[in-house]
């Protein structure tokens, strides 16, 4: 993975670390398409769960060239980190162990307490499995008026 560093950067495993967001963006016979989704990093990849209802692992058996954008935004402090990704994406069969550890990064390690709707993966379900070719790495942070 080739990392393109901004004139101002950061630390790209930090954010990484946090429960944001990510928007993959494919492509589509209609043209791009973005879907936010929860992440895991693990093995220099990017992971997703998609589930039947998803029609991102789809386009991606189409086309597996994609982007991924990942913002940390804080309005108050002026903090705007900005990660962008390209490279290609797989449809992998699901893993619940690596599945657990993508949701306990958003939902808590305590399994018991999850929303009932994440507690029992579907064994429908697939993983995303995103190799970054590149990754341009943007502290974009500013000083806030109060």
């Amino acid at each position: 993975m080739k990392i393109i560093n901004g004139q101002r950067t950061f630390e790209l495993r930090e954010l990484l670390q946090k429960p944001l967001f990510a928007h993959l963006s494919t492509q589509s016979v209609d043209g791009p398409r973005e879907s936010p989704v929860w992440f895991h990093w693990e093995d220099e990849c990017l992971w997703f769960i998609g589930n039947p209802g998803n029609t991102f692992p789809l386009r991606i058996k189409e086309e597996p060239k994609c982007a991924i954008g990942i913002v940390d935004f804080d309005h108050h402090t002026g903090e705007v980190w900005h990660a962008g990704f390209r490279g290609r994406a797989t449809v992998e069969p699901f893993d619940t162990a690596l599945a657990e550890r993508l949701l306990s990064k958003y939902l808590g390690v305590n399994k018991e307490k999850w929303d009932p709707r994440f507690k029992h993966q579907d064994e429908e379900n697939v993983l995303i499995r995103f190799v970054p070719e590149t990754v341009v790495v943007r502290d974009q942070s500013y000083s806030p008026v109060n």
